[in-house]
């Protein structure tokens, strides 16, 4: 295979050689499918098939995307890296250079898929580093080269272990006109889609075809149409609906809450008010009752976190602690009323005349909240713990908020996504020392290095509490047992591909 530097030694790694080896064994011993699967994705319209550089497209769009226009790579059922647009890769030693070489793919017009055109839809993503954190991780890669028109190289300015996580995701599927490459193809009959993907027989069998009726729901809706059986899939769900799925008796087994990683809590939403206040941040923050919080949500398996990153990322064993973390809630509780006198004073004693008996008003601290009975528990639980402390919280609905409640999920293992999240160029509070310990920590091609870079920043930011964490983030499906291809995966990115079959977390 051609290398963007002859001179430099390519060779595939192990976990490439074995998954290519997977593949290739499967087809052989693939299960037949038994008929369309009927799957729901919750939302308020069905997903629509667009350029993810288009604007900002809704997770059930992503959804359609990644499995109707596939980038490179892709995610499998089990959110291990398979092969794309990419039929096979290799990685040079020294990890800067990926050499990937295209399977035989048309567009949806029929046009041959030549390696100059996937470049310059990759150029355009690598374009948009400044405006989006998500592009913006992808810092390291230099440029992408078409070598000959069915091989591209990428070469990096520092080794990124974390590349092939970051190219799966749907907003690196490559999208050109109306369409991608598959692995499926779609059309629109009435109220929903439908999905096809047709495999090649093996060894003289006939070929094999994959349908998936995709519909979409609000929760309440999609929850009720498993619970009738009429869908067998429900895709979608996040901390917003998730107490729904404890309102009614679903199927043994049929709940499945991913195991990911990634940003649960609260970051301040504007540059003044109280959220401007690093000394009413670390109030508030402390005054979290984060197990009160997970066990009012009720997801199983939810465990509270004190540190911005999350424990499960590559390269630390430690993470930033707030000096108060050894103390339970109420042993700091009486300190944090007097720390709130302090900092929220009442008002002055009622002049001569004045009605002396009217209350005050209390400070309001307003947050943006997700909809959903899950944000009304989110609320009520910030006002629980805020609330002796002096202080109203409310929900911001149109008024400008002071914080805002986020739920977003990591697109890697890699420390870099979480913490260039709240660069000065994405969020109104922020560090500039974090940030210049992060762009040290890109220009670094030394691992150890970089994540002491990354940790630094990390204690900085969790001193100055630009974040409040309170867990992992929450994403949930439910799956009936015909459909043994689906599974939990650390990412969330679901593929519908073999969904009928017991090996599809493999495929």
């Amino acid at each position: 295979m051609p290398t963007a530097k002859p001179s430099r030694r390519l060779k595939p790694s192990a976990a490439v050689l074995m998954l290519l080896a997977a593949v290739a064994g499967l087809n052989g011993c693939r299960k037949p499918e038994s008929g369309e699967v009927r799957a729901v994705v919750i939302s308020d319209r069905l997903p629509r098939l667009a350029d993810p550089l288009s604007g900002d497209l809704s997770p059930a769009d992503l959804l359609l995307v990644g499995n109707v226009a596939q980038g490179l790579v892709r995610f499998d059922a089990s959110g291990d890296i398979a092969p794309g647009l990419a039929e096979r890769w290799a990685v040079s030693d020294d990890g800067l250079s990926y050499v990937f070489r295209l399977r035989n793919a048309t567009w949806s017009d029929g046009r041959k898929v030549r390696a100059r055109d996937v470049v310059r839809l990759m150029e355009r993503q690598l374009d948009r580093r400044r405006r989006d954190v998500l592009f913006d991780t992808l810092g390291a890669v230099r440029e992408v080269v078409a070598m000959t028109d069915r091989v591209i190289a990428v070469e990096l300015s520092a080794p990124r272990s974390h590349l092939l996580q970051l190219l799966a995701q749907p907003q690196f599927a490559l999208v050109r006109g109306k369409g991608g490459t598959g692995p499926f193809s779609v059309v629109r009959e009435d109220d929903h889609l439908v999905l096809t993907r047709t495999l090649p027989g093996f060894d003289g069998d006939e070929a094999q075809e994959q349908r998936v009726r995709l519909a979409a729901a609000a929760a309440p809706a999609a929850i009720k149409m498993f619970v009738d059986g009429d869908t067998e899939l429900v895709l979608g769900g996040t901390v917003s609906d998730f107490p729904l799925t404890t309102a009614v008796k679903l199927p043994r087994g049929s709940l499945r809450v991913d195991p990911v990683i990634g940003l649960f809590g609260l970051v301040p939403a504007r540059g003044e008010g109280p959220a401007a206040d690093p000394a009413i941040r670390a109030l508030l923050d402390e005054a979290i009752d984060r197990e009160a919080m997970v066990a009012a949500l009720g997801v199983p398996g939810l465990q509270s976190r004190l540190s911005l990153l999350q424990p499960g990322v590559d390269g630390f064993t430690q993470y930033a602690q707030p000096p108060w973390a050894a103390l339970t809630l109420d042993q700091r509780r009486a300190e944090l009323v007097e720390r709130a006198r302090s900092l929220f004073p009442p008002p002055p004693v009622a002049e001569e005349g004045e009605d002396s008996t009217a209350q005050a008003p209390r400070p309001v601290i307003r947050v943006a909240v997700p909809g959903g009975p899950g944000g009304a528990i989110i609320l009520q639980r910030l006002a629980a713990d805020w609330g002796p402390l002096g202080l109203q919280v409310e929900d911001a609905g149109d008024e400008p908020a002071d914080f805002r409640f986020i739920d977003e999920v990591a697109p890697s293992a890699s420390p870099a996504w979480f913490l260039r999240r709240f660069r000065c160029q994405y969020v109104p509070v922020c560090s500039e020392e974090a940030d210049q310990l992060l762009d040290a920590a890109r220009l670094t091609g030394f691992p150890p290095q970089r994540v002491r870079f990354f940790a630094d920043a990390e204690r900085i930011m969790r001193a100055e509490v630009l974040f409040m964490p309170v867990a992992a983030p929450v994403r949930w499906a439910l799956a009936g047992r015909d459909v043994e291809g689906f599974a939990e995966n650390r990412f969330a990115r679901h593929t519908l591909t073999d969904l009928r079959s017991a090996n599809g977390a493999r495929n």
